[in-house]
């Protein structure tokens, strides 16, 4: 079950831990994921390639409401968290509740962090962190035309 995927802050960090002394490579992403979309899974697929292990830092239900408005998420954080944990790219879910993932991305302490290129390097939380750990941080190239909003603006319409 894919379920198993999706752990505790305590889990996630002893399930990395574990993974890195085997010297495996732990990329690190974090995001809403709400109304998943094929701009997500390219993105997705495309940050787990850079290493051997992908880290999910979801944004909790109270989270995505914070920054997205009172109308969202369309999917609970319990199924963001199921869908994100099926697909064989994602290796760990953790949900986060913080304005930021600065706080997961101290505990995870990955070799790669990774955002959309909607983001600079200079932009991104926790690059100065993971950077002064001598690991990487990478932006990968959206797919145009692709967003959640997009598409609620297009349910809207109809």
């Amino acid at each position: 079950m894919t379920e198993n995927k999706i752990h505790t802050r305590q889990s996630a960090q002893e399930q990395v831990e574990k993974w890195q002394a085997k010297g495996e490579k732990i990329v690190f992403t974090n995001g809403c994921f709400d109304i998943v979309h094929l701009g997500h899974i390219d993105y997705l697929e495309k940050a787990r390639n850079l290493g051997d292990k992908l880290v999910l830092g979801l944004n909790t239900d109270a989270s995505v409401k914070r920054l997205k408005g009172e109308a969202r998420p369309v999917v609970n954080e319990y199924a963001r968290s199921r869908m994100m944990s099926a697909f064989e790219f994602v290796d760990c879910v953790v949900l986060f509740d913080e304005p930021t993932p600065l706080e997961l991305i101290e505990m995870i302490k990955p070799d790669i962090l990774v955002k959309g290129d909607d983001y600079s390097i200079e932009t991104i939380v926790g690059a100065d962190f993971v950077i002064a750990k001598g690991g990487e941080v990478k932006t990968i190239a959206l797919v145009k035309g692709y967003s959640t909003t997009s598409i609620i603006e297009k349910i809207k319409s109809i």
